[in-house]
């Protein structure tokens, strides 16, 4: 059993973080024998243990520990993506308790009426990483926008557009997917988008800067991390190591 060095830590916070009880419960729970490390009944939870090399055993389960977590959450509309919110549904009531105990937040935020790729962890430093402006992580988005986007459009957006607040944004990429006719002669466009910013509302407003309004509204990727189109709307995963990889975090430990 490590006994000292920076990667230690006291073992009952080692599983209170896991979820498996308070101090004072894992105390009784050492007491009456369930904690093991190493083979050996440890009847002080407040020895220090490496929790990624030692085999810390409870009620006779092997745990794996790990710090963190990351989630990719198919966000569906009519969720706020926040930790708490008096009014409506946030994105951590669509998690299991067993998630829930790394108190994981969203990085970023998709509107309420937006859907697509949203990324929960507990990992500030990559939250900061990803939505630090100075690193234009490239975002796309998929939409339905009432009115017939144009190659005027196009090069509008190449070139950034000023919203409502005077703001002139970077230069987007847009795609013109297809019209379709919606009948008493409005046109409806579907396009995909890449920003390299986030502004309240952006994608929505930019298209508003052009006269057009967006009815329909999905996140797809966010940076080299693209959702995962088998991920059903309104559930989750976690990252695989592939996706860990994209987000410059190359393993789970």
């Amino acid at each position: 059993m490590s006994t000292g060095g920076r990667r230690t830590q006291r073992l009952d916070k080692v599983l209170s973080n896991l979820g498996f009880g308070s101090r004072a419960e894992l105390k009784k729970k050492a007491k009456q024998g369930s904690i093991v490390v190493n083979g050996m009944v440890i009847k002080d939870p407040g020895k220090h243990v490496d929790p990624y090399k030692d085999i810390i055993e409870f009620d006779g389960e092997t745990i794996q520990y790990r710090e963190y977590v990351y989630l990719m959450l198919h966000k569906p509309p009519g969720v706020i993506s926040a930790t708490e919110d008096l009014r409506d549904r946030t994105v951590l009531d669509l998690l299991d308790a067993e998630h829930l105990v790394f108190e994981p937040f969203p990085v970023g935020r998709l509107d309420k009426d937006t859907e697509g790729l949203l990324l929960l962890t507990n990992d500030g430093k990559l939250a900061h990483e990803l939505l630090s402006p100075r690193k234009h992580i490239p975002k796309t988005y998929e939409a339905i926008v009432e009115g017939r986007v144009s190659e005027d459009d196009v090069r509008s957006f190449a070139e950034g557009v000023t919203l409502d607040d005077g703001y002139h944004t970077l230069p987007g990429e847009l795609v013109i997917h297809s019209d379709e006719e919606q009948g008493d002669g409005l046109v409806c466009s579907r396009i995909s988008l890449t920003i390299h910013e986030g502004k309240f509302h952006q994608v929505k407003r930019m298209f508003e800067a052009v006269g057009k309004k967006v009815v329909y509204l999905k996140r797809v990727s966010m940076g080299e991390l693209r959702l995962d189109e088998n991920l059903e709307i309104g559930t989750y995963r976690e990252l695989t190591e592939d996706e860990l990889a994209l987000i410059g975090r190359p393993s789970l430990v």
